[in-house]
Formats: C-alpha cells, sequence, structure tokens
C-alpha cells in the first residue's frame, strides 16, 4: 500500500517543478539572445556590389579561352628584299597601299650595277663580232677549199674522158701506146688529188663547227654574264611579288642597304588566320582539328586549330586557327580577337559561373546564399573548367537553384557568414 503523501513534500514537488522549467525557458531565451547577437555582429554586405550566380543543371560545352590577334598565312605575306646593295633613291608608296604583285615600292641607286652592266653588255657584243667575223674567215677559206676542189675534179674528168679516147686510138694504131698510158697516168693521179681534195674540205667542215661551237660558248659565257648583271640592274626596282596591301616600308630614303636587306612588307588580307594565346595550364586535351570560334568584335568567325606549338612562352601555349569562314568587313592583320575553342560536351552537370578569385579548379569555398537573401554562409566545393566562362559544380552542398557569391571574397578571411543588404 502507497504512503500518503504530506502536503509539505507535495508543495516542494510543485516548486522544483516550476523551477527546472523556468530554468529551461530561461536557458532558451538566452540561447536565442546568443544567436541573434552572433547574427547580429556578421558584416553587412551590400548585393549591388557584389556578383551573385545561379546553379543551373544540364548540358554544357567545356570550352577553353584564349585572346590573340589575326596574322597571314605563311604563304600569305611576302618581305621585299634587296637583291643588291645600293642607296634608296625613292619611295614610291607607304603603308596601306593596294598594290599588285608587279608594283614598284622602291628604287634602289648603286653606279657599280650599273657600270657592270654597261661592261657585260659590250663584252657580250664583242664576243658576238668575233663569232660572225670567224664565221665569215671560215666561209671564206672554205668555199676557197671548195672551189680548188671543184677545179681538179674538172681537171681529173677531162684526164679520163681524154685517157679513154687515147686508149681507143691506141687500139686501133692511130696513136702511140705511150702516149695513152701517159694520158691514163694522169687521169688516175688526178682521180686520187680530187679525193684528196674532197678530203680536205670535209675536214675544213668538221673543223668549222669545232672552231664555231668554241666561240658559240664563249659568247654564250658573256650572255650568261649580261643577264646577271641585267637582273641586278633590274633588282635596283623593288616590286611588291605578290597582290596584296603593303603594311610596312622599313627603310628611309637615302638609307643605305646591302644584299638581302627586308625593306618593306606586304601581305594578302584575304588570306588570314586567328594566332591565340591560351593558359598553359589548361592545354591538356588541345589536340589538332578541334573547332573554334573567332570573335573579331564584330561578328563570330567559324575555325579549326591547325597549329599547336611545341612549348609554352610566358605562361601560355601558341594555337593557329585556320577560318573556315570569310572575315567581316573591317578586319585587318594584328586586329586583337578573342578565341574559344571546343573541347567537349558535357551532359547533365551542375554548373555556374566562374569564380572572380582562384583558377576554378580544385577545392575552394564559395558563400551560398540563403532563400530569403539575407544572409550568406561559406561552403566548400570542388570545381572543375567547364568552359571559358563556368566551372562544373563536382561535389559540394549546392543543387540546381542555388545562388552562390561569385566575387572576390578575400576581403571576408575570417568570416563564416555575412549579411546581406
Amino acid at each position: 500500500m502507497d504512503e500518503p503523501i504530506s502536503p509539505q513534500q507535495r508543495r516542494t514537488r510543485h516548486w522544483r517543478r516550476r523551477a527546472l522549467v523556468g530554468c529551461g525557458v530561461l536557458l532558451t531565451v538566452v540561447a536565442v539572445y546568443v544567436v541573434a547577437r552572433v547574427g547580429s555582429g556578421a558584416p553587412l554586405v551590400r548585393t549591388d556590389g557584389l556578383w551573385i550566380d545561379t546553379v543551373k543543371e544540364g548540358d554544357i560545352s567545356r570550352e577553353l579561352h584564349g585572346v590573340g590577334e589575326l596574322v597571314p598565312d605563311d604563304d600569305a605575306a611576302r618581305w621585299a628584299s634587296a637583291d643588291v646593295a645600293g642607296r634608296v633613291e625613292r619611295k614610291l608608296l607607304e603603308s596601306g597601299a593596294t598594290v599588285k604583285a608587279g608594283t614598284v615600292l622602291i628604287e634602289l641607286a648603286d653606279p657599280d650595277v650599273e657600270q657592270a652592266a654597261v661592261a657585260a653588255n659590250l663584252g657580250l657584243e664583242q664576243a658576238q663580232s668575233a663569232y660572225t667575223s670567224l664565221q665569215a674567215s671560215l666561209d671564206a677559206e672554205l668555199l676557197a677549199l671548195r672551189s680548188a676542189a671543184a677545179a681538179v675534179e674538172s681537171e681529173r674528168a677531162q684526164a679520163v674522158l681524154q685517157a679513154r679516147v687515147d686508149a681507143t686510138l691506141a687500139k686501133k694504131g692511130l696513136l702511140a701506146e705511150v702516149t695513152a698510158e701517159q694520158s691514163t697516168v694522169r687521169a688516175d693521179a688526178l682521180t686520187e688529188r680530187a679525193r684528196l681534195e674532197r678530203n680536205r674540205v670535209i675536214a675544213l667542215e668538221e673543223s668549222q663547227k669545232t672552231r664555231l661551237v668554241a666561240q658559240q660558248s664563249e659568247v654564250k659565257n658573256h650572255q650568261t654574264v649580261a643577264d646577271l648583271k641585267h637582273r641586278d640592274l633590274a633588282a635596283l626596282t623593288v616590286r611588291a611579288g605578290i597582290d596584296g596591301v603593303l603594311q610596312d616600308v622599313v627603310v628611309e630614303v637615302g638609307q643605305r642597304v646591302t644584299r638581302g636587306t627586308n625593306l618593306a612588307r606586304v601581305i594578302d588580307p584575304s588570306r588570314l588566320k586567328a594566332r591565340l594565346r591560351v593558359p598553359e595550364a589548361q592545354t591538356t586535351d588541345l589536340q589538332r582539328g578541334l573547332t573554334a570560334s573567332i570573335d573579331t568584335h564584330n561578328g563570330l568567325v567559324p575555325g579549326r586549330i591547325s597549329r599547336i606549338a611545341p612549348s609554352a612562352q610566358n605562361g601560355t601555349v601558341t594555337v593557329d586557327i585556320t577560318l573556315d569562314a570569310a572575315l567581316p568587313t573591317g578586319a585587318r592583320v594584328d586586329m586583337t580577337v578573342d578565341g574559344t575553342i571546343h573541347l567537349e560536351r558535357l551532359s547533365g552537370i551542375r554548373h555556374v559561373g566562374r569564380p572572380a578569385s582562384g583558377s576554378g579548379a580544385g577545392d575552394v569555398t564559395l558563400f551560398k546564399v540563403s532563400p530569403d537573401g539575407a544572409r550568406a554562409e561559406r561552403i566548400a566545393v570542388r570545381l572543375a573548367p567547364a568552359s571559358a566562362n563556368q566551372v562544373q559544380i563536382l561535389d559540394g552542398e549546392l543543387a540546381a537553384g542555388d545562388r552562390v557569391v561569385l566575387s572576390d571574397t578575400s576581403a571576408w578571411p575570417d568570416q563564416h557568414v555575412v549579411r546581406l543588404k
């Protein structure tokens, strides 16, 4: 049987219960107060000075961004150089002029080159005169020899005919045998002499060919020298070499230049390519043939990678983009362009804008904005580059629709929560 509780014990228990409830309420009030004080102690930041972006989920193209300029194709630019030494006499055109391949750009002067051309002409004329004289002399000698051979041939024919007549008369007893034999001997002698004369004519003809060939070779030598000297003389007139635009003239009137000195540069403005510089840390997936878009600030031009530099310079890698369409009006050499290289297509990923601070890759901290927009709390996330201005969210408490601060928050190094206004 339970022991009855006295009124004094009942009052004691009642006051104890009220004391415990009072302590709980007090602790709750203190906790709310502390939280309120901590929240109110967080720094206040104006949102109109922040870059806040919304997390999205879906497909995105992974891209690589670079800056650069338009440059001529490898065979679309030409330096007009000095093929001979000389002094700049005249500059006929200035930079920006439209030229044809035969357009004269610069005139040089050099008395030595001009004198050498004149001397070469004189040497050629002398060699040609010597050839003509030798040919006339040999022709006269050959004509005289042929005339002598013809005379001997005539005598031989007469002697042969006389020998036949004398032999006939001797058989009939009308002429002495000795006389007939003498006629035969004379005919045989003249026949041999005629043969020798014919051989002399043939030998002289062969000798004439050899001597003429030797003299003709001398003429050719002088002709070659004259051609070279005239080429040097023509080289004093510097021409464009290709159709295009005169980009620059790098010499002044009166300046002395040596052989091989570059004088002016001509380019074909219709045959340009983009040369981009991309950060070396982002070139892992670069390869020839990847498509790209070139922004000339007056339109977008599609293209593809045609060359990747084998080495990096100043933290960047040079990439050449061959353009697949015509450039917009106003595009010109050395004009600054922006380029976007398309690496791959990513499907069904969470992505957000690239943070202003850091590389946008690896483990970083961002400030996530509360649903009511009153505060932002620091959270840890893992990012990976996705495009020129987007990053992929690999890990972290961010879902599609969440808002994050992408501005530089390095001024809040010790803050876990900031208030937004």
